[in-house]
């Protein structure tokens, strides 16, 4: 049964947490002798690499800033590294920086410029990544690398986390999406929990209403990942809240990872139709799944 799946989980949660707050966390660089940047996007330029405008031969504007998070700091060089598949190539794009903050903006022809395996809009694809970070060369001599040369962090999970400073920043290549709004869902489907009754489950064009909300960069949160159907089938464990789930956005195609409260994580996949409609399907790792077409409302 579920309710007792999610005492467990509950109890697991708990202990990780107790050990997370013994970890020392120590990263690769070292806090006390090391340096990182803090690199931020600016708001008001491109959250990702708008596939459509370079093909278009538009401009994009991928604004960004570099300070220091922390060290002692002699100067700067700004680093791109183009994650392709199983690909990661690496590139210049400035040198010896030397006051902080900074302020920097990549165009498409910066981007052909850098990168000698990126010779135009042919060579760009959805699912590529751009990751900008430095290396820092602190005043006595010592080189940090916040990326390796293949690619990998050199860092550890107390400085990812940080919400101090930032290390680097991802630009995704992608489409422009603008799913934020409210939508009315209906949604179908069956659980394979005992627990639901038998004229709720398996379940006919249930109406609900949701809202999403835009993370930037094709990201989006849903307040109700379910569409409303977890609290239908699930009340009798006491779920009686709205369940949020995260899910992406890459050029109408949706997708998205994320956890549910018994346990499982819930995989999300679909389509961005040519009505403006959402085709969602969803499945826990108990088999529990459903479809869900969502309309805009607003």
């Amino acid at each position: 049964m579920k309710k007792i799946k999610l005492i467990l989980v509950s109890l697991f949660l708990v202990m990780f947490v107790a050990s997370c707050e013994k970890d020392g966390g120590d990263s690769v660089i070292s806090t006390t002798n090391g340096a990182t940047p803090d690199i931020r996007k600016i708001a008001t330029t491109d959250a990702f690499i708008n596939l459509v405008a370079v093909n278009d031969n538009e401009p994009i504007n991928l604004g960004f800033t570099v300070d220091i998070g922390f060290g002692d700091v002699a100067s700067a060089n700004i680093m791109l590294f183009y994650f392709k598949g199983d690909n990661v190539y690496k590139a210049t794009f400035a040198t010896s920086v030397t006051s902080f903050p900074a302020t920097f903006n990549l165009s498409q022809n910066d981007l052909f410029n850098a990168f000698t395996e990126l010779n135009g809009p042919e060579d760009l694809a959805v699912g590529d990544v751009l990751k900008v970070t430095a290396e820092l060369t602190l005043k006595n001599g010592t080189v940090i690398k916040i990326l390796n040369d293949d690619g990998s962090a050199n860092y550890g999970a107390d400085i990812s986390n940080s919400n101090l400073f930032k290390v680097l920043q991802a630009y995704n290549v992608s489409c422009p999406s603008d799913l934020a709004g409210t939508y009315t869902v209906l949604t179908s489907g069956f659980s394979t929990d005992s627990g639901p009754t038998p004229d709720e489950n398996p379940i006919t064009d249930f109406p609900y209403t949701v809202t999403i909300t835009a993370n930037g960069g094709g990201n989006y949160t849903v307040s109700d990942a379910f569409g409303g159907v977890y609290m239908l089938w699930y009340d009798i464990y006491g779920l009686d809240f709205e369940v949020e789930g995260t899910f992406n956005d890459v050029c109408g195609v949706i997708s998205g990872v994320f956890p549910e409260p018994f346990g499982t994580d819930v995989t999300y996949s679909g389509t961005v139709n040519p009505d403006g409609t959402l085709s969602i399907h969803w499945v826990n790792g108990y088999g529990d799944e459903g479809d869900s077409v969502y309309t805009k409302a607003d």
